[in-house]
């Protein structure tokens, strides 16, 4: 089964599903994750599956402005899409953190039950802002909560983000 796969997509587990199974409306949680690379130039493991950055970040103030995320909430504000073409722009996000990975790997990692166009990508961005200090903890929180994507934070770039694991 792997030979028809991408080399970077691994097969973890297969199972048959019931017919009325849908990959994408029978799942419950997303996990994503999103990797940032701050010293040097990364492996070539990681080349092209990172953000590199030799800005100083303050993982600490980026770790409780992401506490804003958790539960449920309107996420408009971290929408690409206008709100008529998305339709509801609530959303529950179960967990959310920062893992250090070594001295060098910095990983975002974000539980949600669905999420917005490129909702991920604004989330990492507007919290790079606050790790080199452009934005408080606070300031991330009242961006989320005006609904108006213009008040966020950029995209971070695609090259960092990756679906981790789906829970149905």
């Amino acid at each position: 089964m792997e030979r028809w796969l991408p080399d970077d997509l691994w097969l973890a587990d297969i199972a048959d599903a019931p017919a009325e199974f849908d990959a994408r409306r029978s799942a419950v949680r997303r996990w994503y994750r999103y990797a940032i690379w701050r010293d040097g130039v990364p492996p070539s493991t990681w080349q092209g599956r990172c953000l590199v950055t030799h800005a100083a970040l303050d993982l600490a103030a980026m770790r409780r402005a992401t506490q804003a995320l958790l539960g449920r909430g309107d996420f408009a504000a971290l929408a690409t899409r206008p709100r008529a073409a998305t339709g509801s722009t609530i959303r529950t996000v179960y967990a959310a953190d920062w893992l250090q990975m070594g001295s060098s790997l910095i990983l975002f990692e974000i539980c949600a039950d669905a999420y917005l166009k490129q909702m991920v990508r604004t989330i990492v961005g507007s919290l790079l802002w606050v790790g080199t200090g452009r934005w408080t903890p606070e300031q991330f929180e009242d961006a989320l909560h005006t609904s108006d994507r213009r008040a966020a934070g950029p995209n971070a770039p695609a090259a960092g983000l990756s679906l981790w694991r789906i829970d149905y």
